[in-house]
Order: structure tokens, then sequence, then C-alpha cells
């Protein structure tokens, strides 16, 4: 086992209640997505609640903001997942269910093995990209860093 994982984060407002029709078709898709999540090479574990997503999480003020997490072995595995997959699908869909927001709502950043991140960690890395831009502490797909980059940052030698 690695001694970094990657974790993610998306989040999104949604353009109206999950069980009404505007969400209808993300709302339809959630386990077939989820699952494909699940057994997907390099996936690790996923923020969920007992319905099996977290869309019912509010982690923010805003009840229409949604968040997604998860952990996965590597950058490559994850992308491979997000754009190669049916998930792509959602992607394509993402303005019909969710609001274009100012903020970024993606980051990637590297953890140690075996720990789980809690959505107020990635509230903090969201921030620390909008604050600074891309760093080896909050990246993206366009822009990515290794665990030893990260590690180099911390110690302030890179």
């Amino acid at each position: 086992m690695a001694d970094y994982q990657l974790a993610q984060v998306n989040i999104g407002r949604i353009r109206g209640l999950m069980d009404g029709p505007v969400m209808a078709g993300f709302a339809a898709r959630l386990n077939e997505i989820n699952a494909l999540a699940d057994a997907a090479p390099g996936f690790v574990w996923r923020l969920q609640t007992e319905e099996g997503n977290a869309t019912s999480l509010h982690v923010y003020e805003d009840e229409y903001m949604l968040i997604n997490m998860s952990v996965w072995e590597s950058v490559d595995l994850l992308y491979e997942y997000v754009y190669r997959t049916a998930h792509a699908e959602l992607i394509k869909g993402r303005k019909d269910w969710f609001e274009k927001l100012d903020t970024p709502i993606m980051t990637l950043w590297w953890i140690p093995a075996g720990h789980i991140p809690t959505p107020e960690e990635a509230k903090q890395r969201l921030e620390h990209l909008e604050n600074h831009g891309v760093t080896p502490l909050a990246f993206t797909f366009k822009q990515r860093f290794t665990a030893d980059e990260m590690l180099r940052t911390i110690a302030g030698t890179s």
C-alpha cells in the first residue's frame, strides 16, 4: 500500500430539490454512478450516508449545496473513472442540475494512506485553491502534483 492516497472533493449548488423534477435525471443515476465508483480500479472510499450517497449531508449553510468526496489510489485512476466511464455523462449534464459558481468547485490533495478526510478538511482545501491558486496542497486534473511535491511544500523546501 502506498504511503499516500488522493482525496477529492467537488461541490455544487443544485437547481431544485433532490426529489423534485429539476433534479430527477441526476437523482435517477446516483445509485448507478456510485456503484460504478465503488467497483472502479483504485477506489478507496467515498462520503455517504446510510442511503448510499451524500445528497442529504449539508456541510454548508446553504441546503442546496451538495458535497461529494472520495479517496483514490492515484490521480490517473480517479481521472479514468471521472472522464472515461458513464460518470462523464453526468458531467456533461451538470449545467442542467447545478448552478455555475464563482468559486472553485473541485480540488485534489494528498492524504496519508488510511486517513478519511472530513468535509471541513475538504472545504479548507477548496478555500486554499481559491485563495492561493493551484499548489501541491490543493490542485486539479489540469495541474497535478505528487505526494512528494506536497511533502516538500510542507517542509518548506520546494
